[in-house]
């Protein structure tokens, strides 16, 4: 399981720099306008659709304005409760992407044929780095090697 969380991290990492700005965005840019129209309609008492429907678009042409609006006006209540609703979703939405993104298995996103099954110089105990048959970058078998040196080739000759 730990390979997933890994590889979905590898997979983000810049995603995830993408998804705070959209979301210090989306809180200026519309839960701002949203909860300061909301907070004019409803100051006679009750809800004024009318007047929450005029506020909404001249506030949404501008939004920091109503981004200011709305601390100086007292609709910072309105502005948290609408700002935690479109967190939980913005996050629930983050967190499906996320876990789509993780990989199937470890083997995701190696390539095959090359050296990446070996960390750490492993693979020289078997193999040579100088000279012998080319297995991939780096990589050869020695001809010199006593025992088993037999090599399956997996591929396809293309004639064209």
């Amino acid at each position: 399981m730990n390979y997933k969380i890994e590889g979905a991290i590898r997979r983000n990492r810049k995603n995830f720099i993408i998804f705070a700005i959209l979301w210090i965005f989306i809180a200026i840019v519309f839960v701002s306008p949203i909860s300061y129209s909301y907070h004019i309609a409803g100051l006679e008492g009750s809800f004024n659709l009318e007047i929450f429907i005029t506020t909404f678009t001249e506030s949404i042409t501008h939004p920091f304005e109503a981004f200011g609006k709305v601390f100086s006006e007292g609709a910072t209540g309105n502005f948290f409760s609408t700002l935690l609703v479109v967190t939980i979703f913005y996050s629930v939405f983050f967190f499906i992407g996320f876990v789509r993104s993780a990989p199937k298995n470890e083997f995701s996103d190696i390539e095959h044929g090359s050296s990446d099954w070996s960390q750490r110089g492993e693979q020289y105990q078997v193999l040579s780095r100088n000279k012998g048959i080319i297995l991939a970058e780096d990589n050869y078998l020695p001809l010199d090697k006593r025992g088993n040196i037999n090599v399956l080739v997996v591929g396809r000759i293309r004639i064209w």
